[in-house]
């Protein structure tokens, strides 16, 4: 079977994060300060992703700052070269792209371009570890001539 990006999408919805490119980078701060957030998309006007910041972004930019003095926009210190799923994506595939390169989390979109969800490397492992358990109460089963007879 396969198991398409849709399946964890609500989660990835409750994860989203955005905020507007000239958003100071200390509101995104404050945003990614909350318990397992990991990343904030950048929009342009229309809604439509332009980049992320990630902590690693505030921190990396905060040494040229001084502290909550920092005038620095997202737009600024933003990733722009995001890899990026969308919802019809197969999971497999999301997740080997994930773990070739060592990516936590990585963006939904639509075919537009706006952030729908984040989909986290968590909930895909979860959701491809689930479907291979089911799998294989399903092979069990017809080995064994579970409801077969």
């Amino acid at each position: 079977m396969t198991i398409g990006v849709e399946r964890i999408l609500p989660a990835a919805r409750d994860r989203l994060v955005t905020v507007g490119q000239e958003c100071r980078l200390t509101e995104a701060a404050r945003l990614l300060s909350a318990p397992g957030r990991q990343m904030v998309i950048v929009c342009d006007g229309a809604g439509i992703m332009a980049g992320v910041v990630t902590r690693t972004d505030i921190v990396r930019q905060m040494r040229h700052c001084r502290g909550c003095a920092c005038t620095a926009v997202c737009a600024a210190v933003m990733t722009t070269d995001v890899v990026s799923c969308r919802p019809e994506d197969r999971l497999q595939d999301i997740w080997s792209t994930m773990k070739d390169r060592g990516l936590q989390n990585v963006p939904i979109v639509d075919p537009e371009g706006r952030p729908v969800g984040l989909l986290s490397a968590a909930d895909a492992v979860q959701a491809l570890l689930s479907e291979v358990e089911y799998e294989e109460e399903l092979l069990k089963g017809y080995v064994m001539c579970v409801g077969y007879r």
